[in-house]
């Protein structure tokens, strides 16, 4: 087996499969910058590398993903901000690119998902084209209700749902989606115990990994395709757009400025790390 420690991210090659893990525990997995660069230097490499078919996301720690760092102080922000009084580029370089970059991905991908999965999480957890989760695993974006925002720099959600008025409950009022939920929304492939999860995902990609490499990216490219004429790309970028506009917004800003006083954003990271353990208890 080949390892290599990024930042945030250990990367795995073992034959045919690649595994990107995200190695953040002590901040839940917190979507760091450097998170998701590294994210995208995994991805790079094994699109590149032709011995690997498919690639595995997973997580260290006790869930896989808690989502952006609520106090936004990210490089590719604050440059933009600092530049131009604003955020529009900055936000679709870190956060609509790489995750285009996970969607057009030419070869079979496999989220293995426990513990919570929130907010910009979600990309990692329910955009690969299968997801795996624990019993234990639990689903929410927000966005709408937390940080008055009307969702990330992408939304993809009416294309994982596939159904109008169960993307618009759990993006209008964050709804936590727990395993079962999610499984009966069409939103993940299966729902195992937490001690089945890595063989079953595990026996998921050897099972994929026995066809030939040019069949599974012809494969990928006839499903990417198909999502591409309903307009995924289009949508992807016109809600980066979205998010820059309400970003701007006075009636935004305001309820910024009350959630400050309520909340100062250095705690809303302690916040939510609490959020994640307080319902379950660790399970390694």
């Amino acid at each position: 087996m080949e390892k290599h420690q990024l930042e945030d991210v250990v990367y795995e090659k073992d034959g045919g499969i690649a595994r990107i893990i995200l190695d953040n525990s002590d901040q839940s997995n917190m979507q760091t910058e450097a998170m998701v660069w590294s994210v995208d230097e995994c991805l790079d490499d094994a699109q590149y590398d032709y011995d690997i078919k498919v690639v595995i996301i997973k997580a260290n720690g006790d869930g896989f993903c808690s989502g952006h760092d609520p106090s936004g102080k990210y490089p590719s922000f604050i440059e933009e901000r600092e530049s131009g009084g604003g955020t529009w580029r900055g936000p679709a370089r870190l956060f609509l690119w790489p995750v285009l970059k996970l969607w057009e991905f030419p070869k079979p991908t496999i989220a293995q998902v426990h513990g919570y999965c929130i907010g910009g999480g979600t990309t990692w957890g329910l955009l690969p084209d299968i997801t795996i989760c624990a019993d234990d695993a639990w689903f929410q974006m927000p966005m709408v209700q937390s940080f008055g925002l009307p969702g990330l720099e992408t939304s993809f959600e009416p294309w994982v749902y596939m159904n109008y008025k169960r993307a618009a409950e759990y993006l209008f009022t964050a709804k936590r989606v727990e395993a079962a939920e999610a499984l009966d929304h069409g939103l993940v492939n299966r729902v195992v115990p937490r001690d089945e999860l890595e063989v079953t995902v595990e026996e998921m990609a050897a099972t994929i990994a026995r066809a030939p490499t040019i069949t599974l990216q012809a494969a990928k490219m006839n499903l990417t395709r198909a999502w591409e004429t309903m307009g995924f790309r289009t949508h992807q970028q016109s809600s980066n757009d979205l998010q820059a506009v309400v970003s701007h917004n006075p009636e935004f800003r305001a309820f910024i400025a009350e959630l400050i006083k309520k909340v100062p954003l250095e705690r809303m990271g302690e916040k939510r790390r609490d959020a994640t353990t307080e319902d379950k208890p660790s399970r390694q």
